[in-house]
């Protein structure tokens, strides 16, 4: 079962909080009232209640002030205004300073129930969310690849098939996609699981000693050659060998690759005597080989020869889905590592990372997240902790700031703000709710409370 919603009321009458607790009491939602304002700030940072309803006039710290500082350490938070002395600006800034809602006192028991239920059951609906999700997660790793979209399940479903049977297998996709991962999953699964996975960088390596770092030498074959050397193909024998970015090979080696590939053979550089071997390959790129082949910078007969069985790896932007999988999960990863309690993002850190098209892909994301879980000083990650390139568009930083005369209600200055808004977003909702600092959820229902769905 889901946790208990939790409900703080602040305000410094004791009969207001008496009153307001039992009004507001059902199942499935948890209480707190607090008459120092400072007191219920403190207790945000403990406990991070899901909702805050609060007075506007109090000592020490006043509502607007409580509600500035409860957003600053947690957006997330939804925040509802009371106060006696109701006026149309109080109400219009209360909006801008991001409060979900701003109610007149005395409140109707009838009004703050409906009103306030609504935000008790999208934080219940939230909390039932995020139990899903990791449950989601925990079912869609795989080994160590995470995704459930419909591209990496047919992914997945590829390495399955191939695992037990494969001789060569061509990976492509972009850098960051995870390739090295997929490599690895396949050999796992495979029958030489329990030999060496032996990996090379082909982009890393120097041309002059690529013959010798797949093939290995005997002493003396060149200068520097002290004594023999064994080869990443006899090191990999009776397992497999991944080639990563198998397109920077050079081509008098790609010769030599595919005559090895073929005969299972090799030949250390400067021997005369063959050497047997068995040896499984991966070879991955990001390159469009086909392409190569034909502008004569890959062999073609060694392409054919390695996608005998090609698997392509999608890139992040192509499967959005996996989006918030791979944020928990490296949030989880990095909150161990380093040694934090990182429970999430806050909705408008989420947007943000929903709204960047990942050149980098998972490699790009794993790092985003890794940068915001140290840079992070509470437990939810916000905007300020992701690295600045995410976060420059000085759009991402405003609400509207030009507004229409200042109407006579605050129902009606909500829904022009919520209109406006939404105009502005050209009815991205997501959007919306950023240009007015509120959840989407809040949104939602301030988009049902005025008739804008």
């Amino acid at each position: 079962m889901p946790e208990n919603a939790t409900l703080l009321i602040v305000d410094d009458n004791d009969a207001s909080l008496e009153l307001l607790s039992r009004a507001m009491a059902q199942p499935g939602l948890h209480i707190e009232s607090m008459s120092d304002p400072e007191e219920a700030l403190e207790y945000v940072h403990r406990h991070h209640p899901q909702i805050v309803l609060t007075d506007l006039r109090m000592p020490k710290l006043d509502g607007m002030e409580l509600l500035d500082r409860i957003l600053e350490y947690d957006p997330s938070i939804e925040v509802v205004l009371m106060t006696a002395h109701y006026s149309t600006e109080s109400a219009v800034e209360a909006i801008r300073r991001g409060a979900c809602d701003y109610l007149e006192k005395p409140v109707k028991i009838a009004v703050l129930r409906e009103r306030v239920g609504r935000l008790v059951e999208d934080a219940q609906r939230r909390l039932r969310a995020t139990e899903l999700e990791q449950e989601i997660l925990d079912s869609s790793q795989f080994e160590g690849i995470v995704g459930r979209s419909p591209l990496m399940a047919e992914v997945l479903a590829r390495v399955r098939r191939i695992a037990p049977h494969y001789r060569t297998v061509l990976i492509h996709g972009e850098t960051g996609t995870g390739k090295d991962l997929v490599a690895k999953a396949i050999h796992r699964l495979s029958p030489v699981s329990a030999g060496q996975y032996v990996v090379l960088n082909c982009s890393a390596v120097v041309e002059t000693l690529f013959e010798s770092e797949l093939f290995g030498h005997v002493r003396g074959a060149f200068t520097g050659a002290t004594g023999d050397k064994v080869g990443l193909f006899e090191h990999a024998n009776r397992g497999t060998l991944f080639l990563d970015e198998v397109g920077d090979m050079p081509l008098g080696t790609q010769a030599k690759l595919l005559r090895a590939v073929q005969n299972q053979e090799i030949l250390r550089v400067g021997s005369l005597t063959p050497r047997t071997v068995d040896v499984r390959l991966i070879a991955a790129t990001h390159k469009d080989l086909r392409a190569a082949v034909a502008s004569k910078e890959f062999r073609e007969d060694l392409f054919y020869r390695l996608s005998m069985v090609e698997i392509r790896i999608p890139a992040l932007r192509e499967r959005p889905e996996d989006l918030p999988l791979l944020e928990r999960h490296f949030i989880e990863r990095f909150s161990r590592q380093f040694d934090k309690s990182v429970r999430g993002l806050t909705r408008r850190a989420q947007i943000v990372l929903a709204r960047h098209t990942w050149p980098g892909n998972v490699r790009e994301l794993e790092n985003v997240i890794g940068h915001a879980c140290m840079m992070s000083v509470s437990d939810t990650i916000d905007v300020p902790d992701l690295p600045d390139y995410l976060t420059h568009s000085s759009e991402d930083q405003r609400v509207a700031s030009e507004l229409p005369s200042t109407p006579d209600s605050f129902a009606a200055q909500e829904k022009l703000l919520v209109a406006d808004a939404l105009e502005r977003a050209h009815g991205n909702q997501s959007e919306a709710a950023r240009l007015l600092r509120i959840g989407r959820d809040a949104l939602r229902y301030k988009m049902k409370k005025h008739n804008l769905l």
